[in-house]
């Protein structure tokens, strides 16, 4: 009988343990195979046939649709620069350049995936209408009030986060510094209200 019990005791653990790391990749992600550059992560290996069975998990929980191979890649960025969370409370600036693309997109989420929603129906820019300076650079504001230029409106939200997806771009799998691929950098600052 003690057998018994310890054995269905011993299977008891195993399925918890199990479930439970189940879950937690699942809704937090890992990061086997992930290109991070700065704040910016990116999986290139989530819009290929041989994708890990963490992140395949992870996207067909989401209902998420990744770039293919060969199409682009796409980044996420929860934090700044400085490991800060984003907070749709302060106001968080990006800047730089973003490496080369035929085409790009920058978009405002919130943490269950949906667009921020905000009175202006503003939820990202594309690499065609972002205002630039002269050597090529940009600079895109994300606030609660109203910004001069490129800006994108948090409403406030506690937390969100930001996905570049670069289309038709040389970044990807053999990526792995700056140097190869230069991400715009993130920073918050403490103008919260």
């Amino acid at each position: 009988m003690r057998l018994l019990f310890l054995t269905l005791l011993a299977l008891a653990i195993a399925a918890v343990v199990g479930v439970g790391t189940t879950w937690v990749t699942t809704t937090r992600g890992t990061t086997i195979g992930a290109l991070t550059i700065g704040a910016w992560v990116a999986k290139p290996r989530t819009g290929m046939a041989d994708i890990d069975p963490y992140s395949l998990a992870t996207i067909v929980r989401t209902g998420e649709l990744p770039i293919a191979d060969g199409d682009g890649i796409a980044f996420v960025a929860v934090s700044d620069d400085q490991d800060i969370p984003l907070d749709g409370r302060c106001d968080v600036t990006i800047s730089g350049v973003t490496p080369a693309a035929r085409f790009w997109t920058l978009t405002l989420y919130d943490t269950n995936g949906r667009l921020v929603s905000n009175v202006l129906d503003r939820h990202g820019f594309t690499s065609q209408e972002v205002i630039r300076q002269s050597d090529g650079s940009f600079e895109i504001h994300i606030a609660p009030r109203a910004r001069a230029g490129n800006w994108l409106p948090s409403e406030g939200v506690e937390r969100y986060t930001l996905s570049l997806r670069l289309y038709d771009t040389p970044v990807g799998i053999a990526t792995r510094t700056r140097r190869d691929a230069p991400m715009p950098s993130i920073s918050s600052t403490m103008e919260c209200p």
